[in-house]
């Protein structure tokens, strides 16, 4: 069963101040940036809540970036992947996803069980879009009702246990410098319409050479 955790984001005064520490704003009003963080502040800051935009940026993605800290603040990301819709959404404020097997190391786990911050790195290189989120993940191995609904169908993988994200703030970030890519899907696809369309052009081209030749007729050898 799935139970209820207090988060000390509640008592966060703006939902960027999840990322935006005294120490940070002196940095952004030092370089020059604070005031329109400020105004974004007194204008409702960060969204708190999946939206509808959110919710399709997710279900379309195919990865994630999963950070962590020990409970002496070393850092660790780890990289989980899986089909679109991998990464399910519970509520307007809990994500949720099956942890495969495969991983013999648990750092995230470890790190969970000390310090259950974390933050989410989703990015859209074929659209140039990444998401942040900002939260409180915990590991829960003793729900196999809820990783059977978490497992994607027919992905080829064996689920160990659920990762439980409870969502403090997100934000959008830039686009700027993030490299335009694509899936290999994606790519294969696209070929495959256009090596369609080619055939069906040459087959035309064919058919119209054919009807060419058959209105001219029979060559008329010349008389002696």
């Amino acid at each position: 069963m799935i139970e209820e955790r207090t988060s000390a984001a509640t008592n966060l005064r703006f939902s960027s101040d999840v990322a935006f520490t005294p120490t940070v704003k002196a940095i952004q009003a030092r370089k020059g940036s604070r005031r329109a963080y400020a105004h974004a502040e007194e204008n409702g800051g960060w969204d708190t809540e999946i939206s509808d935009d959110l919710a399709a940026f997710i279900a379309a993605q195919t990865s994630v970036f999963f950070a962590t800290a020990n409970a002496a603040g070393q850092p660790y990301i780890q990289h989980r992947g899986g089909p679109p819709g991998f990464i399910h959404i519970l509520d307007r404020k809990t994500l949720a996803f099956a942890d495969f097997s495969g991983n013999r190391q648990f750092i995230s786990s470890g790190n969970l069980a000390d310090n259950p911050k974390a933050h989410l790195f989703l990015i859209d290189y074929m659209h140039q879009r990444r998401v942040k989120i900002w939260g409180e993940a915990r590991v829960i191995e003793d729900d196999p009702d809820l990783l059977r609904r978490l497992m994607p169908d027919d992905y080829k993988a064996r689920p160990e246990q659920v990762i439980l994200f409870t969502i403090t703030a997100w934000d959008v970030n830039c686009r700027q410098h993030i490299p335009q890519r694509f899936e290999a899907a994606d790519v294969a696809a696209v070929l495959a319409a256009r090596d369609q369309r080619i055939g069906a052009l040459e087959a035309e081209v064919a058919a119209l050479k054919g009807q060419a030749a058959a209105a001219d007729g029979p060559a008329t050898a010349p008389s002696g």
